[in-house]
């Protein structure tokens, strides 16, 4: 699988999406218009080994819901995740078996790698 989850109207994700250089064989999904199944859910977690990985904490509802002072679960982040599109980190890019999430330069240096490896 060859996927993008991001969100059109952050200017991060744009850049990156620009920067990475994305080859035409990849599929976009824009998260606010095409909300995340369970199912892809699950499959970013096979690969990401937790959903708290694919959870951003700088979510600004993050915030507002007071959710730094609870202890969230794996299944809490599941349930955020699919209740607004927000709270996953963004973007996540899948290339076959390999998952980069967020936009750290590292993780975006390895995306880029990893497209481009040929």
């Amino acid at each position: 699988m060859q996927k993008v989850y991001y969100l059109k109207t952050c200017d991060t994700c744009k850049r990156i999406l620009k920067e990475i250089d994305l080859p035409s064989s990849f599929e976009l999904q824009e998260i606010k218009e095409q909300e995340i199944t369970v199912k892809q859910i699950e499959e970013m977690l096979a690969l990401s080994g937790s959903y708290e990985a694919l959870f951003s904490k700088r979510a600004k509802l993050y915030k507002e819901r007071g959710l730094k002072n609870e202890q969230l679960t794996e299944e809490d982040y599941k349930r955020f995740i699919l209740e607004h599109y927000t709270f996953l980190k963004r973007p996540v890019i899948i290339n076959n078996n390999e998952i980069f999430i967020g936009n750290s330069k590292k993780v975006v240096a390895a995306a880029k790698e990893s497209l481009h490896k040929n």
